[in-house]
């Protein structure tokens, strides 16, 4: 099931943050991730967050600001199973346009992003870790 974030949830959005991103990013110093942490844990109630929970359970979110996709964050053992797909599928019945910022490295959510309809429009790099990435966008035809 798809939800709104409740406030309680922090922790487990948190811990799902972190450990998808190390995970996700492995070519990035986990330092990186965990000296964000506490900044990034103060904006989340600020954020659009969707979470998908099964059984009680925390499985995934997807977090945005405004149209632009901050992340869509699966655990690990969920990974694969269409959660993310639903996630996204479900914040594009909400909005016309959205936006996102994905690593080049990071192979894995290029694909996914391209497969779901969005276009990449720029390519940069993150000056915080001098990575390359890729502006991406979807929009409704």
């Amino acid at each position: 099931m798809i939800r709104d974030f409740a406030l309680d949830d922090i922790d487990d959005i948190m811990h799902l943050w972190l450990e998808t991103n190390k995970q996700a990013h492995d070519f990035i110093e986990s330092s990186y991730w965990e000296n964000n942490f506490e900044s990034v844990k103060e904006m989340m109630p600020h954020a659009t967050i969707y979470v998908y929970e099964s059984d009680g359970q925390i499985q995934g979110f997807i977090g945005l600001m405004d149209d632009y996709i901050a992340g869509i964050f699966i655990s690990k053992d969920n990974q694969f199973k269409g959660i993310g797909t639903r996630l996204l599928n479900y914040t594009k019945e909400k909005r016309d346009k959205l936006t996102l910022e994905v690593y080049k490295k990071n192979t894995r959510a290029v694909q996914f992003y391209l497969r779901e309809d969005f276009n990449i429009s720029k390519r940069e790099i993150d000056e915080e870790t001098g990575e390359s990435e890729y502006f991406m966008e979807w929009s409704q035809l």
